[in-house]
């Protein structure tokens, strides 16, 4: 009798709750090999190609192109072979575990049940059909993500039950449990309250028109957006400044060969200086411990706007790269972001974000901050406009630069010093050169 493994949608971090289906790999009856592709699925952050974690046949998918599913719902089912017990049997029915890299599981099949007759799929074995048992794969696994905000608050995970498929606990689940412990007088749940939807003959008439679903990247950003304006209590200052000397010397760095310098690359090198100085605006609030956490490293984000929506790519140790790399590095994610090709890895982690709002042709904007972060710069387009320079009216080239900032990490002298530092190097890129 045939084993059949059922590989169920794994978190694929973050604690993301549901994957839309954008192309099946293989088909019913196809040999698959153990960590092969078998989905692209695509999420709330990125584009994924799932690895199944075993060898055989594929005996069944779930699920249409286009449809969401999920975490913790089947994908496909894969026949190994003969049992385990054969000792004639080259298909080992453990699998690799791997699931996804950095997002999988290393436990191996746990739970065994008989198929009902309607769901049983004859496999051929060695020539032969046999109707065959259903060993269930690895259930979804708690996210690292989720364990590692569960250690650094001092939560038992074993204490929660959570509130996804099949108990898994969710990043929410944790939240809510530090959220309720933190209250006076008020014991931490052991699962987050579900939410109660009014029945169509209670709810409020709602005026006819299109209705556009909140999901994938639309849907993360709206809630990452409303978390920021929920949590974080922002102000914004902007300053102008001539960026006239700031294009010439890019000008002039890519007239003397070599790789290209893009205007982005010259901004964010900016930025880690600026941060260097101003370190209060690398930081992010731990909520439940009342602490300011300073951040060591600079991960830079910078929004991209591309066909699935915003996205912010993050380049990790930018306080660590000269401008070329920079430059380099900026370029393989934005080519990344428009093609959907950046990775989980590639979407999370960082700590500033660089918004290059002018591209859209605006001047100013008051950004939303990229929670958790502290602090995100907003640069308007680079247009000739009337200034004075050496006290006479001339035509220069002006931008303006805004920064939005959590107004728990520092106060306005400081966030107003950083904006003043970074103006002052737009305007002479030399003030850069004397405090490197």
């Amino acid at each position: 009798m045939a084993q059949v493994l059922e590989f169920r949608l794994p978190d694929l971090g973050e604690g993301l709750t549901e994957a839309e289906i954008v192309r099946w790999l293989v088909e019913v009856g196809d040999v698959v090999a153990v960590d092969q592709p078998v989905v692209e699925v695509e999420t709330a952050k990125a584009m994924v190609d799932v690895p199944c974690p075993y060898a055989g046949v594929v005996t069944a998918r779930f699920g249409e192109e286009g449809s969401e599913l999920p975490v913790g719902s089947p994908l496909i089912t894969v026949a190994v072979g003969a049992p385990a017990s054969d000792p004639d049997s080259d298909a080992g029915t453990e699998g690799s575990g791997n699931v996804l890299v950095g997002y999988g599981t290393t436990e191996a099949p746990a739970r065994r049940r008989r198929v009902r007759r309607e769901q049983q799929v004859p496999v051929p074995v060695n020539g032969r059909s046999a109707a065959p048992e259903v060993v269930e794969g690895p259930v979804p696994v708690i996210s690292p993500l989720v364990r590692r905000l569960a250690r650094e608050n001092g939560l038992d995970l074993r204490e929660l039950t959570g509130s996804g498929p099949d108990g898994l606990i969710l990043r929410a689940d944790v939240e809510y449990a530090l959220r309720a412990a933190a209250s006076p007088g008020r014991p931490a749940p052991a699962r987050a309250p579900e939410t109660t939807v009014a029945s169509p003959a209670t709810a409020s008439p709602t005026p006819a028109g299109t209705r556009v679903p909140l999901k994938g990247v639309r849907g993360a950003v709206a809630d990452k957006l409303s978390r920021s304006r929920s949590e974080i209590p922002d102000a914004t200052c902007w300053v102008d400044a001539d960026a006239t000397e700031l294009m010439r010397a890019r000008a002039a760095m890519n007239g003397a060969g070599g790789p290209k310098i893009s205007l982005l690359a010259l901004l964010a090198r900016i930025c880690t200086a600026a941060l260097a100085r101003f370190p209060e605006l690398n930081s992010t609030v731990d909520t439940a411990a009342r602490e300011i956490v300073r951040l060591d490293a600079v991960h830079l984000g910078f929004a991209a706007q591309t066909e699935r929506g915003l996205v912010v790519p993050v380049v990790k140790d930018a306080h660590a790269r000269d401008a070329e790399s920079l430059s380099a590095e900026f370029a393989r994610l934005t080519e990344a972001a428009r093609t959907g090709t950046l990775t989980p890895a590639e979407l999370t982690g960082g700590t500033f974000t660089l918004n290059n709002y002018g591209v859209f042709g605006v001047d100013g904007s008051t950004p939303i901050i990229n929670h958790p972060e502290a602090a995100m710069l907003g640069v308007g387009r680079i247009i000739p406009k009337p200034w004075v320079h050496e006290g006479e009216l001339a035509v220069r080239q002006v931008v303006q630069l805004s920064l939005t900032f959590d107004h728990r990490v520092c106060d306005g002298g400081t966030a107003g010093g950083f904006l003043r530092y970074v103006a002052d190097c737009v305007e002479q890129p030399a003030v850069l050169l004397r405090t490197l």
